[in-house]
Order: structure tokens, then C-alpha cells, then sequence
């Protein structure tokens, strides 16, 4: 364990908040202090529920230490049950309240419920909140379905939705979305757990011929018991982007008994966007992925096989499904970067190069201090990624999703830099009169500016007088005078501190905005380590050839 800035998961308590806040009829007591109860604000803030997660918190203090923890649990139990009635309890400690060992499993046996109690034994120094998620949905489902054989056998063509949880990215939509296009293809569709299932839903899942497995961290574990216990085969394929969703259909239609080749599919845009000239503007382009294993994967094989980007870096912070992301990257000819270090991941981006990364909320962080076009594809997520608009990553309308919010940043980014080329055209520059004005006249180089007015600072004039003072400052401070043409300017880089003439700096604006970082730090690089000094527009197409090789 080591304290970090930002995490990509919590500790397992939360990944069982997500599961009891995805059901109705379950309620979570949790042995916490005061402090543990953060969490809260995942659901109401992050996500926007219009209610508070069915937790019930001990909240003992620290001058509650001297005394029995233990019975302030018990008395939490009583009060969760006669104030909300749920049909089934969990119970289970928080990390800090781990240390305590009071035993909450044990402690609500003794109690003697009316109701299910569901005790949770989670290891929060050793696991984290995926897997507190998974262990969770595992024990509800063996204590709500049981052991006993399946009486009947059930349809062929009847399956259950298992993984989509509160808090997962885009789960509420994917359901929608992989429900609709099971019923088009003659599926019957008997429970979806955990999201909105009660505790008697989970024991109607032996009643389904198979399982479809959307999010195989939550599922998988669950999924494994139901085949061995009872018999059900599950389908984990995942079903983003075009190829992938066509792959699922024919797979769950075969399972189902159906012709395996009479997908009912919808259109969609991303395959014809690929199959356009405009789509060249595409072909090649580096891409960096990472996020949780079912989204980073698909989106790998999205990227490479109806894109055509060019896979650069991919990676999990996921330890549990190391094995399946080693192997996706094996098949893009690169090596997998498991790790939950943001840190480390920041640096293999920076190694990397890439033209777009495809990430969680954090390395959307990373791309925008490097100026790189970035799209969230996995959890975890900030509000903006709760969208209220119907947002799918599954399915058909989930590829078109793809599509926008994949191929729009480096669409903008070429819309940015064709402004950028043209913002000293006599026409286009930013003090011409509209064009459609003919009697305007526009205001030119020479143009004598009102008494008392100031010219505006270019928009993208990032060459700040020593004083941190730009010309029309609110200080009344005079800017200093441009430099001249060729003579040094010094610009801070971290880790190479060097000098660019002004003619060099004028040539840098000309290439894109989204790889002028990258052009930026190899010919520094280039310059520091032929030990030229300073940097010229020689120097800049020399670092560019030495590269391209």
C-alpha cells in the first residue's frame, strides 16, 4: 500500500457499496468510523442519484475505542432493519474497522434477524474495490440461488444480463442497449443483475439456459459458480464496436439455438465512416489505451481493426486480469503496462509518443497537461462521464458513440491548426473587418488604432513578457519589444532547459497543435544531445529528419 494522489480503485468495502446500491431490497451495514463514510459522494456527487446508497455506518469515534465497539455494531444492525425492512442485510468493515477484528459476520448471527445476513469477508490491505465488487455479487448470488438442482429445463433461447453495476461507466446504458438488441434477435432476457435486481431475482437466475456475462470483473466470479453448480454455459464476449457486437450476436444466437448467421443488427455509422476518404486522415494515427481489462481491450481491437490506428501502449490497472491484457497486447506487437501507479502510466505515455489516448479519468488529466487529444472509454470517471443523454459503448449505437467521441478531438485538433496556419492571412487575421462587410475597411498592419485603445493579445501568443505581463495588462505595464528576428529566446522544459530563436519558435507554431509537444521535446532532446545551442529552424528540421529515420 502507499499513499498516491489519485487511485484508479478504493478499498473492497466500496466495490460492496456498488453492488448493494445496484440492488433494491439490500441494505449494507458497514462497521466504519466517522471519516469511512466519504463514500457517499461517489453516488450523489459523482454519479447523480437521486438518493443516498442503502448504507447504514456504525461511525464509532475515537473515544469509542475504550469501550465495545462491538455492541455499537449490533445496535446498527437493529436500527437498519426496523427503519428500512429490507429483504437482506450484508454486513462487513471498513478498512479502518478491519484492524479492530470485531467480526460483523459473526456479531449479526448472533442477533437472530428475520431476514437473509449476508456477511462479507473483505481483506482490504490485500484486495481492492473491483474485486470487493466481484466477492460480493458472488455471495449474494450463492445465498439467494442455492444449491439445489434445477427443477425443469429452462428455454434455450432465455439468458441473464450479469455485471452492470452503480458507478460503472455507461452500465445503464449498455443495458438498455444489449437488452433491445437481444430481443430483436429472439432472446428472452430474464433477469439483469445486479443493476436494479432484488434479492428474489438472484434466485430466479437458475431459471435462464445461460448467462451473458457484460462485465467480466464483476461477473465472472458468479458466472463460474452458476455453470459448475448448476449448469449454465456463459457468453463473456464483449459487445463494443461493430465487429464485437456482431461477434457476440452470433455466439448467443448459437448458444440459443438460433442460426448463428441471421444477426438482426442496426446501422451504424462507424463502418461507413471507415470505408470513406475521409477516413485516411486517420489511418496510422498512435494511439495509448488504458483502463479496466473488458474496456481496454475492446477498444484496442476497435482502434486497430476499424480505425486503423495503430495501437502504441496498453495497459490495466487491473492485477486480476493481467493475464488476458498481456495478451491482447501480444497480439498488437507491444507489451502490456499493468500497474496502478498514474505516475508510471504518465510516464509510458510520455515514452510512447501517442496522437490520442483512450483512458479513465486520469490519464485524461495526463493528456490535457500534455496537450494530447484524450476520450474516456473505462471507470473511474468524473461527473461529465454520467451523462443524462442516452450514451452507450455497447452495441450498435455504442460504436457510433465510439466514433464521436474517438474521432472528434483529432478532427478538432486539425480544425485548430488550420486556424493556427492561416491567423496572419491578410484576410483571415484577427484584426480583418468580416468579410461580408465590403464597405469595411480591414484594419492591416499599418492601421492607426483609436486614442487610449489597446490591441488584444493574439489568442495563442504563449511568448509572455520576464515580467509575466502581457500588452494590455490591467497594471498599466509596458510590454517589452518583441525580440528580433533570430536571437534567443528562453523557454523552461522540464527536463532540458532550452534556448529557441524566434525565427525557430515562429516555424514550431506551423506544426499541428496535437504532436507540437511531441516536436517540441525531440528536437530538445536532439539539441542537448548534439550540444547545439540555441535551437534554429536548422536545428528543427534536423531533429525532424533524425527522427523520421
Amino acid at each position: 500500500m502507499q499513499l498516491s494522489l489519485w487511485t484508479y480503485e478504493g478499498p473492497p468495502h466500496v466495490g460492496a457499496m456498488r453492488i448493494a446500491a445496484s440492488m433494491q431490497g439490500v441494505h449494507f451495514v458497514l462497521h466504519a468510523p466517522q471519516g469511512d463514510t466519504y463514500a457517499d459522494l461517489l453516488f450523489t456527487m459523482i454519479e447523480r442519484r437521486d438518493s443516498r446508497p442503502p448504507v447504514t455506518y456504525t461511525t464509532f469515534q475515537a473515544r469509542d475505542l475504550g469501550g465495545s465497539t462491538a455492541d455499537g455494531f449490533k445496535t446498527a444492525c437493529r436500527n437498519a432493519v426496523e427503519r428500512f425492512r429490507p429483504d437482506l442485510l450484508l454486513v462487513g468493515a471498513s478498512c479502518t474497522a478491519e484492524l479492530l477484528q470485531d467480526d460483523p459476520g459473526g456479531l449479526a448471527r448472533t442477533l437472530e434477524l428475520d431476514i437473509p445476513v449476508v456477511p462479507l469477508d473483505l481483506p482490504s490491505y490485500q484486495k481492492k474495490e473491483t474485486w470487493g465488487a466481484a466477492e460480493t455479487f458472488y455471495r449474494l448470488v450463492r445465498a439467494c440461488a442455492g444449491s439445489a438442482p434445477r427443477q425443469g429445463t429452462p428455454p434455450r433461447a432465455s439468458c441473464n444480463l450479469l455485471g452492470p453495476t452503480a458507478l460503472g461507466f455507461r452500465n445503464r446504458d449498455d443495458v438498455r442497449e444489449i437488452a433491445a438488441l437481444l430481443a430483436a434477435n429472439g432472446l428472452d432476457v430474464r433477469v439483469i443483475a445486479p443493476l436494479g435486481a432484488r434479492p428474489q431475482d438472484l434466485a430466479r437466475l437458475p431459471e435462464a439456459a445461460f448467462n451473458i456475462v457484460l462485465y467480466p470483473e464483476i461477473a465472472d466470479t458468479a458466472a463460474r459458480w452458476l455453470q459448475r453448480t448448476h449448469g449454465m454455459p456463459f457468453v463473456s464476449t464483449s459487445p463494443i464496436g461493430v465487429g464485437g457486437t456482431r461477434d457476440f450476436l452470433r455466439e448467443v444466437r448459437a448458444m440459443a439455438g438460433l442460426d448463428a448467421d441471421a444477426v438482426a443488427s442496426a446501422p451504424d455509422r462507424l463502418s461507413w465512416y471507415s470505408r470513406s476518404i475521409d477516413s485516411t486522415y486517420l489511418t496510422g494515427k498512435r494511439v495509448f489505451i488504458f483502463g479496466d481489462a473488458t474496456h481496454a481491450i475492446a477498444a484496442a481491437r476497435v482502434a486497430s481493426r476499424e480505425l486503423g490506428f495503430q495501437v502504441c501502449g496498453l495497459g490495466t490497472y487491473m492485477r486480476e486480469f493481467a493475464r488476458d491484457v498481456r495478451e491482447a497486447a501480444a497480439g498488437h506487437g507491444i507489451e502490456a503496462l499493468i500497474s496502478d501507479d498514474h505516475l508510471e502510466v504518465e510516464a509510458a505515455i510520455l515514452e510512447a509518443r501517442p496522437e490520442l489516448v483512450l483512458g479513465t479519468q486520469m490519464e485524461r488529466h495526463i493528456a490535457k497537461r500534455l496537450r494530447v487529444p484524450c476520450a474516456v472509454i473505462s471507470a473511474p470517471v468524473h461527473v461529465q462521464d454520467f451523462p443524462a443523454r442516452y450514451s452507450p459503448q455497447m452495441g450498435f449505437e455504442g460504436a457510433n458513440v465510439l466514433f464521436d467521441s474517438w474521432v472528434h478531438p483529432l478532427m478538432m485538433g486539425l480544425e485548430e491548426h488550420l486556424l493556427g496556419m492561416f491567423r496572419d492571412d491578410f484576410e483571415f487575421n484577427d484584426q480583418a473587418a468580416p468579410s461580408h462587410l465590403g464597405s469595411a475597411k480591414a484594419a492591416g498592419p499599418e492601421t492607426t488604432l483609436p486614442a487610449g485603445s489597446a490591441a488584444l493579445p493574439h489568442v495563442d501568443d504563449r511568448m509572455k513578457v520576464a515580467t509575466g505581463q502581457a500588452a494590455g495588462d490591467a497594471t498599466g505595464t509596458a510590454p517589452l519589444a518583441a525580440p528580433a528576428a533570430g536571437s534567443p529566446i528562453a523557454v523552461a522544459q522540464d527536463p532540458v532547459l532550452a534556448l529557441w530563436t524566434a525565427d525557430a519558435e515562429r516555424e514550431l507554431k506551423k506544426v499541428p497543435f496535437f504532436v507540437r509537444g511531441k516536436a517540441r521535446r525531440n528536437t530538445e532532446h536532439f539539441a542537448a544531445a548534439n550540444g547545439i545551442h540555441p535551437i534554429t529552424v536548422e536545428t528543427l528540421y534536423d531533429a525532424k529528419a533524425h527522427f523520421a529515420r
